[in-house]
Protein backbone atom coordinates (compact mmCIF):
# COMPACT_ATOMS: atom_id res chain seq x y z
CA UNK A 1 0.00 0.00 0.00
CA UNK A 2 1.33 3.43 -0.96
CA UNK A 3 1.76 5.67 2.10
CA UNK A 4 1.42 9.42 1.81
CA UNK A 5 3.19 12.03 3.91
CA UNK A 6 1.92 15.21 2.25
CA UNK A 7 -1.11 16.65 0.48
CA UNK A 8 -0.80 19.49 -2.03
CA UNK A 9 -3.87 21.15 -3.43
CA UNK A 10 -5.04 23.95 -5.65
CA UNK A 11 -7.70 26.28 -4.27
CA UNK A 12 -10.19 27.72 -6.75
CA UNK A 13 -12.28 25.05 -8.44
CA UNK A 14 -10.59 22.35 -6.35
CA UNK A 15 -10.50 22.78 -2.55
CA UNK A 16 -12.87 25.76 -2.59
CA UNK A 17 -16.50 25.45 -3.55
CA UNK A 18 -17.82 27.56 -6.40
CA UNK A 19 -18.85 30.28 -3.95
CA UNK A 20 -15.27 30.53 -2.67
CA UNK A 21 -15.93 28.86 0.68
CA UNK A 22 -14.44 25.75 2.31
CA UNK A 23 -17.04 23.21 3.40
CA UNK A 24 -17.13 21.91 6.97
CA UNK A 25 -16.31 18.44 5.68
CA UNK A 26 -13.22 19.70 3.87
CA UNK A 27 -12.09 21.73 6.89
CA UNK A 28 -12.42 18.61 9.03
CA UNK A 29 -10.51 16.46 6.52
CA UNK A 30 -7.64 18.96 6.44
CA UNK A 31 -7.46 19.06 10.25
CA UNK A 32 -7.57 15.26 10.46
CA UNK A 33 -4.76 14.93 7.91
CA UNK A 34 -2.55 17.35 9.81
CA UNK A 35 -3.38 15.68 13.13
CA UNK A 36 -2.26 12.39 11.56
CA UNK A 37 1.10 13.94 10.68
CA UNK A 38 0.60 14.70 6.98
CA UNK A 39 1.83 18.02 5.67
CA UNK A 40 -0.88 20.07 3.98
CA UNK A 41 0.28 22.48 1.28
CA UNK A 42 -1.74 25.02 -0.65
CA UNK A 43 -0.40 25.57 -4.18
CA UNK A 44 -2.49 28.19 -5.92
CA UNK A 45 -2.42 30.54 -8.87
CA UNK A 46 -3.72 33.26 -6.56
CA UNK A 47 -1.31 36.08 -5.71
CA UNK A 48 -0.33 36.54 -2.05
CA UNK A 49 -2.84 39.39 -1.66
CA UNK A 50 -5.71 36.90 -2.23
CA UNK A 51 -4.73 34.35 0.44
CA UNK A 52 -6.23 35.94 3.56
CA UNK A 53 -9.84 34.78 2.96
CA UNK A 54 -8.69 31.16 2.70
CA UNK A 55 -6.54 31.34 5.83
CA UNK A 56 -9.52 32.78 7.69
CA UNK A 57 -11.52 29.65 6.83
CA UNK A 58 -8.83 27.00 7.25
CA UNK A 59 -6.81 28.53 10.05
CA UNK A 60 -3.04 29.02 10.16
CA UNK A 61 -1.54 27.35 7.09
CA UNK A 62 2.16 27.84 7.43
CA UNK A 63 3.76 28.70 4.10
CA UNK A 64 1.55 29.02 1.00
CA UNK A 65 2.69 28.58 -2.61
CA UNK A 66 1.24 31.42 -4.68
CA UNK A 67 1.27 32.72 -8.25
CA UNK A 68 1.55 29.20 -9.70
CA UNK A 69 4.79 28.64 -7.79
CA UNK A 70 6.46 32.00 -8.38
CA UNK A 71 6.15 33.00 -4.72
CA UNK A 72 6.18 31.34 -1.31
CA UNK A 73 4.18 33.42 1.16
CA UNK A 74 4.02 33.43 4.95
CA UNK A 75 0.49 34.66 5.84
CA UNK A 76 1.26 34.91 9.56
CA UNK A 77 4.08 37.39 8.94
CA UNK A 78 2.60 38.78 5.71
CA UNK A 79 5.90 38.42 3.91
CA UNK A 80 7.29 36.71 0.84
CA UNK A 81 9.80 34.01 1.73
CA UNK A 82 11.00 33.48 -1.84
CA UNK A 83 10.18 34.60 -5.37
CA UNK A 84 11.10 33.56 -8.90
CA UNK A 85 10.51 36.44 -11.27
CA UNK A 86 10.61 37.24 -14.96
CA UNK A 87 13.41 39.81 -15.18
CA UNK A 88 12.29 43.34 -16.01
CA UNK A 89 14.24 43.43 -19.29
CA UNK A 90 12.70 40.14 -20.41
CA UNK A 91 9.22 41.30 -19.43
CA UNK A 92 9.67 44.41 -21.57
CA UNK A 93 10.60 42.24 -24.57
CA UNK A 94 7.59 40.01 -24.00
CA UNK A 95 5.19 42.94 -23.73
CA UNK A 96 6.38 44.35 -27.06
CA UNK A 97 6.01 41.03 -28.86
CA UNK A 98 2.68 40.13 -27.27
CA UNK A 99 1.17 43.45 -28.22
CA UNK A 100 2.26 42.92 -31.82
CA UNK A 101 0.67 39.48 -31.96
CA UNK A 102 -2.42 40.28 -29.85
CA UNK A 103 -3.12 44.01 -30.31
CA UNK A 104 -6.45 43.75 -28.46
CA UNK A 105 -4.90 42.17 -25.37
CA UNK A 106 -5.06 43.88 -21.99
CA UNK A 107 -1.84 43.32 -20.02
CA UNK A 108 -1.35 43.23 -16.28
CA UNK A 109 1.48 42.39 -13.88
CA UNK A 110 1.75 40.86 -10.41
CA UNK A 111 4.79 42.19 -8.55
CA UNK A 112 5.09 41.13 -4.93
CA UNK A 113 1.95 42.42 -3.23
CA UNK A 114 1.19 44.90 -6.01
CA UNK A 115 -0.92 44.57 -9.14
CA UNK A 116 -1.08 46.84 -12.17
CA UNK A 117 -2.81 46.95 -15.55
CA UNK A 118 -2.17 48.90 -18.70
CA UNK A 119 -4.01 52.20 -19.08
CA UNK A 120 -5.49 50.98 -22.37
CA UNK A 121 -8.16 49.13 -20.36
CA UNK A 122 -10.51 52.06 -21.03
CA UNK A 123 -10.31 51.33 -24.75
CA UNK A 124 -10.38 47.53 -24.42
CA UNK A 125 -13.95 47.36 -23.17
CA UNK A 126 -15.52 46.53 -19.84
CA UNK A 127 -15.68 42.81 -20.66
CA UNK A 128 -11.89 42.74 -20.42
CA UNK A 129 -11.28 45.06 -17.52
CA UNK A 130 -14.18 44.59 -15.08
CA UNK A 131 -12.62 41.84 -12.95
CA UNK A 132 -9.41 43.84 -12.58
CA UNK A 133 -11.08 46.83 -10.91
CA UNK A 134 -9.66 45.95 -7.51
CA UNK A 135 -8.66 47.87 -4.41
CA UNK A 136 -5.12 49.14 -4.76
CA UNK A 137 -5.02 48.53 -8.51
CA UNK A 138 -2.37 50.61 -10.28
CA UNK A 139 -3.19 51.88 -13.77
CA UNK A 140 -0.72 53.34 -16.24
CA UNK A 141 1.42 52.52 -19.29
CA UNK A 142 2.31 48.86 -18.77
CA UNK A 143 5.98 49.50 -19.52
CA UNK A 144 6.15 52.04 -16.70
CA UNK A 145 5.71 49.21 -14.18
CA UNK A 146 8.46 47.06 -15.64
CA UNK A 147 11.38 48.58 -13.76
CA UNK A 148 11.43 45.53 -11.48
CA UNK A 149 10.83 41.82 -11.94
CA UNK A 150 7.42 40.23 -12.45
CA UNK A 151 5.86 37.26 -10.66
CA UNK A 152 3.20 36.93 -13.35
CA UNK A 153 2.51 38.71 -16.60
CA UNK A 154 -1.18 38.38 -17.37
CA UNK A 155 -2.79 38.67 -20.77
CA UNK A 156 -6.53 39.20 -21.00
CA UNK A 157 -7.94 38.51 -24.47
CA UNK A 158 -11.33 39.04 -26.12
CA UNK A 159 -13.33 35.81 -26.15
CA UNK A 160 -13.19 35.80 -29.94
CA UNK A 161 -9.38 35.42 -29.80
CA UNK A 162 -9.20 32.91 -26.95
CA UNK A 163 -9.39 29.58 -28.75
CA UNK A 164 -5.89 28.12 -29.05
CA UNK A 165 -4.34 31.28 -27.60
CA UNK A 166 -2.11 29.45 -25.10
CA UNK A 167 -0.32 27.54 -27.85
CA UNK A 168 0.12 30.67 -29.94
CA UNK A 169 1.34 32.61 -26.91
CA UNK A 170 3.91 29.94 -26.02
CA UNK A 171 5.29 30.16 -29.54
CA UNK A 172 5.58 33.93 -29.20
CA UNK A 173 7.42 33.86 -25.86
CA UNK A 174 9.48 30.73 -26.56
CA UNK A 175 11.65 29.65 -23.65
CA UNK A 176 11.55 33.04 -21.95
CA UNK A 177 8.32 32.27 -20.06
CA UNK A 178 5.90 29.46 -19.30
CA UNK A 179 2.30 30.03 -20.43
CA UNK A 180 -0.62 28.54 -18.54
CA UNK A 181 -4.15 29.42 -17.50
CA UNK A 182 -6.33 28.85 -14.45
CA UNK A 183 -9.62 30.08 -15.91
CA UNK A 184 -9.80 29.78 -19.69
CA UNK A 185 -7.66 30.86 -22.63
CA UNK A 186 -9.02 34.39 -22.53
CA UNK A 187 -6.91 34.89 -19.38
CA UNK A 188 -3.33 33.67 -19.86
CA UNK A 189 -0.68 33.71 -17.15
CA UNK A 190 3.05 33.93 -17.96
CA UNK A 191 5.75 33.07 -15.42
CA UNK A 192 9.49 32.48 -15.38
CA UNK A 193 10.11 29.27 -17.39
CA UNK A 194 11.19 27.37 -14.28
CA UNK A 195 8.01 28.22 -12.38
CA UNK A 196 5.22 25.72 -11.84
CA UNK A 197 3.47 24.26 -8.82
CA UNK A 198 5.32 20.94 -8.81
CA UNK A 199 8.73 22.61 -8.58
CA UNK A 200 7.59 24.83 -5.72
CA UNK A 201 5.99 21.96 -3.76
CA UNK A 202 9.08 19.81 -4.25
CA UNK A 203 11.31 22.61 -2.95
CA UNK A 204 9.06 23.23 0.04
CA UNK A 205 9.13 19.53 0.97
CA UNK A 206 12.88 19.13 0.44
CA UNK A 207 13.88 19.66 4.06
CA UNK A 208 11.23 17.16 5.21
CA UNK A 209 12.68 14.43 3.00
CA UNK A 210 9.30 13.84 1.35
CA UNK A 211 9.52 12.72 -2.27
CA UNK A 212 6.97 12.88 -5.07
CA UNK A 213 5.76 9.30 -4.51
CA UNK A 214 4.60 10.31 -1.01
CA UNK A 215 2.48 13.25 -2.18
CA UNK A 216 -1.21 13.27 -3.09
CA UNK A 217 -2.03 16.30 -5.24
CA UNK A 218 -5.32 17.84 -6.37
CA UNK A 219 -6.18 20.24 -9.18
CA UNK A 220 -8.65 21.35 -11.81
CA UNK A 221 -6.94 23.49 -14.47
CA UNK A 222 -3.88 23.45 -16.79
CA UNK A 223 -1.80 25.36 -14.24
CA UNK A 224 -2.09 22.21 -12.08
CA UNK A 225 -0.81 19.80 -14.75
CA UNK A 226 2.82 19.63 -13.64
CA UNK A 227 1.77 19.05 -10.04
CA UNK A 228 -0.72 16.30 -10.96
CA UNK A 229 1.85 14.52 -13.14
CA UNK A 230 4.63 14.85 -10.54
CA UNK A 231 2.79 13.59 -7.48
CA UNK A 232 2.59 9.95 -6.44
CA UNK A 233 -1.18 10.31 -6.63
CA UNK A 234 -2.50 12.98 -8.98
CA UNK A 235 -6.21 13.62 -8.52
CA UNK A 236 -8.49 15.74 -10.69
CA UNK A 237 -11.84 16.95 -9.42
CA UNK A 238 -14.82 16.01 -11.61
CA UNK A 239 -15.24 19.61 -12.79
CA UNK A 240 -11.63 19.77 -14.03
CA UNK A 241 -10.41 20.81 -17.45
CA UNK A 242 -10.11 17.87 -19.84
CA UNK A 243 -6.32 18.08 -19.77
CA UNK A 244 -6.39 17.40 -16.02
CA UNK A 245 -8.93 14.61 -16.37
CA UNK A 246 -6.67 12.94 -18.94
CA UNK A 247 -3.49 13.33 -16.89
CA UNK A 248 -4.80 12.37 -13.45
CA UNK A 249 -4.33 9.00 -11.75
CA UNK A 250 -7.91 9.25 -10.60
CA UNK A 251 -10.92 11.56 -10.73
CA UNK A 252 -12.82 12.43 -7.56
CA UNK A 253 -16.10 14.25 -7.00
CA UNK A 254 -16.40 17.91 -7.94
CA UNK A 255 -15.26 20.81 -5.79
CA UNK A 256 -18.89 21.43 -4.79
CA UNK A 257 -19.24 17.78 -3.73
CA UNK A 258 -16.18 17.74 -1.43
CA UNK A 259 -14.03 15.78 -3.86
CA UNK A 260 -10.76 16.60 -2.11
CA UNK A 261 -12.16 15.65 1.29
CA UNK A 262 -13.39 12.30 -0.06
CA UNK A 263 -9.87 11.29 -1.12
CA UNK A 264 -8.21 12.61 2.04
CA UNK A 265 -10.65 10.61 4.16
CA UNK A 266 -9.86 7.49 2.17
CA UNK A 267 -6.11 8.00 2.49
CA UNK A 268 -6.40 8.43 6.25
CA UNK A 269 -8.59 5.36 6.57
CA UNK A 270 -6.20 3.23 4.54
CA UNK A 271 -3.11 4.40 6.43
CA UNK A 272 -4.35 4.70 9.98
CA UNK A 273 -7.56 2.69 10.48
CA UNK A 274 -6.76 -0.96 11.37
CA UNK A 275 -10.31 -2.00 10.49
CA UNK A 276 -9.50 -1.26 6.86
CA UNK A 277 -6.87 -4.02 6.86
CA UNK A 278 -8.37 -7.23 8.28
Amino acid sequence: MKRFRAIATDLDGTLLRSDGTVSERTQRAVRDAEDAGLQFIIATGRPPRWIAPVVEQLGERGLVICANGAAVYDPAQHELISTVEIAAAVALELVDEIQLTFPEALLGVEQGFEFAIDESYEQKGQDLAASWKLEGLRIGPIRSFLTTGVLKLMVRLPRSEASGASVTMQKVVGDRALVTHSIDESFLELSHPSVHKAAAVEQLLYTSDVDASQVAAFGDMPNDLELIRWAGLGVAVANAHQHLLDAADEVTFSNDADGVAVVIERILAEQFDPSQHP
